[in-house]
Order: structure tokens, then sequence, then C-alpha cells
């Protein structure tokens, strides 16, 4: 075998050396300059050799002349004496092709630095931050909610966004949708949520909470790589990671729950949980806004309070207990959630009371030496209005459409009729297999186009009392929202044409739709990932809430009903709320808020919603008027 030429082998030694990048490169010119200042005073040490009329300098002074004229080509121009000046051009030269080298690999250093921040990969050095992974249109409510939610930590807060997009992008899009973020921080980073590699460079063992999107076109095994990579990391903390996320499967429920042993991973099943809240708000216009209004950071929320003063009272001694705070039950020391348990029902020492307060700071006992009721106001007949059958028009479907189904008919009244509309082939026979026998409403199924004027006219939608309006999983997102707000047009120009009201309830697949279906004018509808995303963040700052929001939307247990305020109180005469919640408490019911119906079409008021009304204040009720109610029916 040849051996390799000295120059060769110096030909290797020098592509390696400056293959090492720009700080190699630096420290070679620096070498570099050093040998030829060094050189240059050796010389003129060594040879004497001075300006006319002056001494020679010494080594020292010899070298920082030298050094001088290295850094400034013009500092030779007072120099004198022939072979003065034939050294410092010579190191005036050597100097001139250093520093425009050092000028270039600088330049080209600071560009490759810039553009390794533009692609998001330098570390994360942060604490107690709240991690988002993962990028789809849900991203963009979370942020805003979160941002709500970090007002009050006075010394801010910060959000770190990993997605396999580019940094740039992901920046210029939330700021275009999100302007002000007032006290919070958020920092993007570009990477695989589900590249153990790419997740530390976010440092996911200092994050308070983690919030996994589901993402790509099977969510639910990206959601499990990824919650993978975080509790199966082998640097992981040894505390528990607080992880909230979305699975659409059930199946795969049961996977993300052996991965939580010894983490807290909190999953949300959208696809019950928005059929759940779909079939409830149907029946219920206004319903979708109290859930919107519980579970936003905007208003009032949900907290969780020890109150040693109220041990041993009970829970209905408890409902008149604050002022501005509404209480909606109670969690045990063993972290149980009741929610408008037994009037009669203990509060033991260690209980957690958990009430709607616009912050934690003030829930405050009203400590009243007697309760402002007005008791001749209160309906202690037992007054009820008695449940009707219904007609439900079902139009479009999705994978929600069979839990609709079976849901709704859990609340109509006995001889109650259900007709289906889409384009789904076979729909009838999918029905009988994944809905089998109802019990309270009868089901007919029928084809056809829903965005087709005629065919809703022959439908005569007008004689239903709800309709729903599914937005087809076959299709793509924004063809299926397409379907879903010209049928939701149609509907709102029939219902305006007509006296006989009608609730209209609508599935929306992508967030950026929501504001073209307000366009629509439609008061009271569903949209499925906002709603998902609001809890995600809710969850996010408090996992105690996953029980209250489980116990919600759970049809076994007790629910959220808006019924007619003239059931409980004598309307038309001003009343407040403390004699509002002794009626429901009389009738074993948590009264939370009302709707007043002039204000329905007013977005500014919240459709007329108002949850945790201050108790004095009075009202003029109307017959029309909603009570907002937690009760078993």
């Amino acid at each position: 075998m040849k051996q390799p030429t000295f120059k060769q082998k110096f030909q290797y030694w020098f592509d390696n050396y400056m293959s090492r990048g720009t700080i190699a490169l630096i420290g070679g010119l620096g070498v570099l300059s050093l040998v030829i200042i060094f050189i240059a005073a050796a010389i003129i040490r060594i040879g004497a050799i001075a300006m006319e009329g002056e001494s020679a300098p010494s080594f020292g002074e010899a070298a920082w002349m030298s050094l001088m004229r290295t850094l400034d080509a013009g500092t030779m121009g007072g120099d004198t004496g022939p072979g003065f000046r034939i050294v410092m051009l010579l190191v005036t030269v050597g100097g001139i092709f250093i520093v425009s080298t050092l000028i270039g690999i600088l330049s080209n250093g600071l560009e490759e630095r810039i553009e390794n921040l533009r692609k998001g990969r330098s570390l994360v050095l942060e604490n107690e931050h709240t991690l988002i992974l993962g990028w789809t249109p849900q991203i963009f409510t979370v942020i805003s909610e979160l941002v709500a939610a970090n007002e009050s930590r006075k010394s801010g807060a910060v959000i770190v966004i990993l997605a396999d997009q580019d940094k740039v992008e992901m920046e210029d899009a939330i700021s275009e949708r999100i302007s002000d973020t007032k006290n919070t921080r958020i920092i993007c980073r570009s990477g695989s949520p589900m590249d153990m590699t790419d997740l530390e460079i976010v440092s996911p063992h200092s994050a308070r909470s983690i919030v996994v999107l589901s993402d790509g076109g099977d969510p639910d095994t990206h959601v499990i790589k990824t919650v993978l990579a975080i509790t199966n990391n082998p640097n992981r903390r040894s505390e528990p990671y607080h992880i909230v996320t979305q699975i659409r499967d059930p199946q795969n429920l049961d996977v993300l729950k052996l991965l939580s042993n010894q983490d807290v991973v909190q999953p949300i099943l959208t696809t019950d949980l928005i059929a759940r809240v779909v079939a409830q708000t149907s029946r219920q216009s206004g319903l979708s806004i109290v859930y919107t209004e519980l579970m936003n950071f905007g208003g009032d929320e949900i907290y969780f309070k020890q109150e040693p003063a109220l041990s041993g009272k009970t829970y209905g001694e408890a409902l008149q207990a604050y002022e501005a705070s509404t209480v909606m039950g109670i969690r045990t020391v063993d972290g149980a959630v009741m929610m408008n348990p037994k009037m009669d029902t203990r509060i033991q020492p260690g209980d957690s009371i958990f009430a709607i307060a616009e912050d934690d700071d003030k829930i405050q006992l009203a400590n009243l030496p007697r309760l402002p009721l007005e008791e001749s106001l209160i309906q202690r007949s037992g007054k009820t209005t008695k449940p009707k059958p219904e007609r439900g028009l079902i139009l479009g479907w999705n994978r929600s459409g069979a839990t609709i189904v079976r849901e709704l008919d859990n609340y109509v009244a006995k001889g109650s009729e259900l007709v289906i509309v889409s384009q789904v082939y076979d729909l009838e026979k999918q029905l009988q297999r994944e809905v089998g026998k109802l019990k309270n409403q009868k089901l007919k199924v029928m084809e056809g186009d829903i965005r087709d004027r005629n065919l809703l006219n022959q439908l005569e939608v007008t004689e239903y009392d709800h309709v729903i309006v599914l937005a087809y999983s076959h299709l793509e997102a924004q063809e299926a929202d397409a379907i879903t707000l010209v049928t939701l047009l149609h509907l709102r120009d029939i219902a305006e044409k007509d006296e006989t009201p009608f609730s209209i309830i609508s599935e929306m697949l992508d967030l950026r739709n929501r504001e073209l279906a307000e366009a629509a004018k439609v008061d009271d509808f569903i949209v499925s990932e906002h709603l998902v995303s609001l809890m995600l963040a809710q969850l996010s700052e408090n996992p105690d809430l996953l029980g209250v929001f489980t116990d919600m939307f759970d049809p076994e247990g007790a629910e959220i009903y808006l019924k007619p305020i003239g059931d409980y109180v004598e309307i038309e005469k001003p009343v407040n709320f403390y004699t509002i919640t002794e009626a429901a408490k009389l009738r074993g019911e948590t009264a939370i808020g009302y709707r007043l119906m002039s204000e329905s079409h007013d977005a500014e008021k919240a459709y007329g919603v108002h949850t945790n009304p201050k108790k004095s204040e009075k009202v003029l009720f109307k017959p029309e008027d909603k009570l907002i109610v937690i009760s078993e029916g």
C-alpha cells in the first residue's frame, strides 16, 4: 500500500480542522496572527531594526506595533526606515488577509446561527412552563385560554410549543390569531413530539403540565407514541408528569391507562364527549353556551376550596353560604367528586367544595346574620312542566351519530320520533348493529342531500323540536364543514320565515369555520374541537377538574338543565338569587344561573346566559326565561 505524502497528510489534517466550524476557524486565525506578530517582533528585535531617528524597540513593544498594523492597515502610514517598512508591510499584508477572512467567517457563522434559530433547534431552558406538543387548529384556543389563565400570575408564565412545523411560520400564525399574549411568553421549537431527542429541546422534565394535541392521519397513534416518548424517556424525572390529551377510539383508552400508573395522564374521549354534549344541547337551547361559560377562562371558572367553617354543615346550607360564588358540589377527602349531592349530605373535615367564582380568592363566606329570602315568591306547589314527546331531525352523519341516538333515547319522553337524513350508504343496517333497540323514540332513516332546499322543505323542518347537523367524517374537514354551513344557512332562513321555534345544533370539524357558523345566526351550536380545547386548557391548569367534567357529562349522574323559571318562583316580580337557590334546593337541585330570553340573540351578553350571579341582586323574570340547575333529571 502506497504511503501518503506529507502534502496529503497536511491536506487531510487541514480539511478536518476546517470542518470543525466557526470557533475552530477563529481560533486558527488567532494562532496564525500570533505567529506573524511574534516572527515580526523577533526579526525587529534580533536585527535591531527601527524607524529613522529612533532606537530599536524591545520585543514586547515590537509585538504591540505588529499587532496594531495587523488590525489596522493605516497604522503603517507613518513608518520610516527601509528595513522597518518592509517588515511592517509584510505584517500589514498578513493582517489584511487575516482580518478579511475573520470578517467572512464571523458573517457566515452569524448567518448559520440565525438559520439555526429560525429552524427552532436551540435548547429551551425554562421551568414550570406549559408544554404543548403538536400543531392543529385547536392550538389557538388552547393558547388563548392559557394566556387568560396566566393573567393572575405576577411573575408571568411561559408556553413552549414543539411541533413538526417551521418555527417562524408557527410564530407568525400565533401572532396573527392572538395579538396580545399579556404576561405570557410563547416559545416555538421545530421537531417531532414522538422523537425523544427532539423532546429534550423543550425541557419536558421541568414542565408544569403537558398538552398533547392529536395530529396526523392516525391521531390516536400519534398521541400514544408522544406520551410514551415522555413517560419512557431514559432522562425522565422521578416526579409524575401531568399530561392532558384526547383520544377518539375508546379502545385506546386502556393503552393510555397502562401509561398512567406512575404519571397523571388525563385523556378526553372526544367522540363520546361531543356526542353527549350534542344530545344534551339539542334539547335545551343555550346549554352549549353554559358549558362554554363554565369551561373558558374569560369569565368565572370552577375552583376547589377547603372551608373549615362549613365542616359539619349540610350541602344545602353550603349553597347559601356565599354571595359571589355558586357552589356546585363536594369533593371528599379521598378525591371522589359529588356534583349536586343530596341536600342533607354532611361536609366532613378535609372535604372541599367546588364552586363557580371569578377567582379562587373571591370564594369568601358571606356570613349573613339572616338570609334575605322572599319565601312568598317560591312556588311550593311542586309544579313541574311535564315532558312531552319530541320530534328530532339529524342531518348528516359521522362516528358520533350512534352515540347521539342512544343518548337522545335516554332524555326524550316516550313516543318521541327521530328522523335521520344522510348520504351514507346502508345507514339503517349500521344503526341496527350499533344502537340496538330504542325504548323512547321511533327511528326513521332517509337518504338525501342535506344541502337541498327542496328536500328540507319536504321534510317540513319547522315541525321538529330540534335539528342536529353533523359533519360527514368520511370527507375532508373543509368539504364537510362547507356542507354543514350551507345547510345551516338554509335552516336559519326557514326558521326566520316561520313563527314556530326549533333549536339548531351543528358540529364543525375545523375551528376556523366557527366564525362563519356565527354569521349564519345560529344562537346555539357546537364546535367539536372548541369545547375539547377549552377542556384541555382547564385540565392543564387544574387536573382535579376531570372528575367534575366526567360527572357533568355522564348521563347516569347529575347534569345541567335549563328549566322554566316559573316552576320555581313567581314571574314578573323582582326576586333575588338567594330565593331562587332556596326554591331549587327544595326540589333537590342546585341553581347555578339563569337565561334571559330577551338577550338570546345578543352575543356580547352570552346569548342571555348568566352563570354565578350575585345572590342579593334582584331580577325581573318573564315566562319564557329559564333557570340553570344541576339536577338528576
